[in-house]
């Protein structure tokens, strides 16, 4: 509902600034200056100092007064007075022409609008290739961030419903705790009429008192609200972005390369070397990568379905 009324609201800004003329720009523009010169709250009315009813011969009455006290030749050496005089003619212009003036009598009556449109402000201010690319930056990452906080809410919906599902298919409809652990397996579907579909797919899950795994063929993944991963603006592409060039820019420390190379020097101790052995005869290489003879690695697939990232956490043995 509040979506509908901010897009209702925005609606409405656009098609007021799509209605806004060139003469009402003028006016807007005459507005801003004889508030900045001659005082807030300044308007036409009061600056030739007559009635908004008055007639054509009261403000040419005024307009010469008015113009009497700013020439410029009356007033050698006054900042600013060159543009007041010329404004001053524009003024009693807009007065003397009655569509311009009823033009200017709305904006008198309901205000000058705060919002004034792209286009004003884009036409007096003219942003340069630098200001366009940081605000094209900070609004294609803040709303990269409001599709994360989305994608977030959907995973912690998703993760509860697998938890819920889980524990139903252990626990029986009545959800009643059951002591010890049991394996299960739960549809990915996120419909319960779909889950006897023959498209349905399965995951296998252990239910343990209040907490869920999801098994892979390595170590079971405690599902929980920590699977899911928390939206942030280190996440945005701009600042992956720029860590990646950091990364690449920066030298590597030398610190690194001299403890690689003490590293080389050093004898090799024969039993770590041992050690090393007797690992790479079970399967396993030093960097606890899965060799064909060895185990295979937990599948990731499974995780991805239920949403987030995977974090591992051995059941309790009782």
């Amino acid at each position: 509902m509040k979506l509908h009324l901010i897009l209702l609201g925005l609606l409405s800004l656009i098609s007021f600034a799509l209605a806004w003329t060139k003469e009402d720009y003028e006016i807007f523009d005459l507005v801003s200056a004889i508030e900045a010169t001659e005082g807030k709250g300044t308007t036409f009315y009061s600056w030739l100092d007559i009635s908004p009813k008055a007639t054509s011969g009261d403000i040419n009455k005024a307009y010469r007064k008015k113009s009497m006290q700013l020439h410029p030749d009356k007033n050698i050496g006054v900042k600013g007075i060159n543009e007041r005089y010329a404004r001053l003619g524009v003024v009693a212009a807009i007065l003397r022409d009655s569509e311009r003036r009823e033009r200017y009598d709305f904006f008198y009556k309901n205000g000058v609008p705060r919002w004034r449109g792209t286009g004003y402000y884009y036409s007096r201010y003219r942003p340069g290739l630098g200001s366009v690319g940081v605000f094209l930056v900070i609004l294609t990452s803040s709303l990269q961030l409001v599709v994360q906080r989305m994608n977030y809410k959907k995973d912690l919906e998703r993760i509860d419903r697998f938890r819920t599902k889980a524990r139903q298919a252990a626990w029986g409809a009545r959800m009643i705790p059951q002591p010890g652990a049991k394996k299960v397996r739960v549809s990915l579907s996120n419909n319960m009429e779909d889950d006897d579909a023959p498209t349905a797919r399965y995951v296998d899950m252990l239910v343990e008192g209040e907490h869920v795994y999801l098994l892979g063929d390595d170590e079971p993944v405690l599902l929980d609200a920590n699977v899911a991963v928390k939206p942030s603006m280190g996440n945005t592409w701009a600042i992956n972005l720029a860590k990646s060039l950091v990364h690449k820019v920066l030298p590597q420390s030398n610190s690194s390369s001299e403890e690689t190379a003490a590293g080389q020097d050093q004898p090799a101790d024969p039993a770590t070397s041992a050690e090393e052995d007797t690992d790479a005869g079970d399967g396993t290489d030093a960097g606890g990568a899965s060799t064909p003879g060895g185990s295979k690695a937990v599948s990731a697939s499974a995780i991805s379905k239920v949403g987030g990232r995977r974090r591992k956490v051995a059941p309790k043995k009782k």
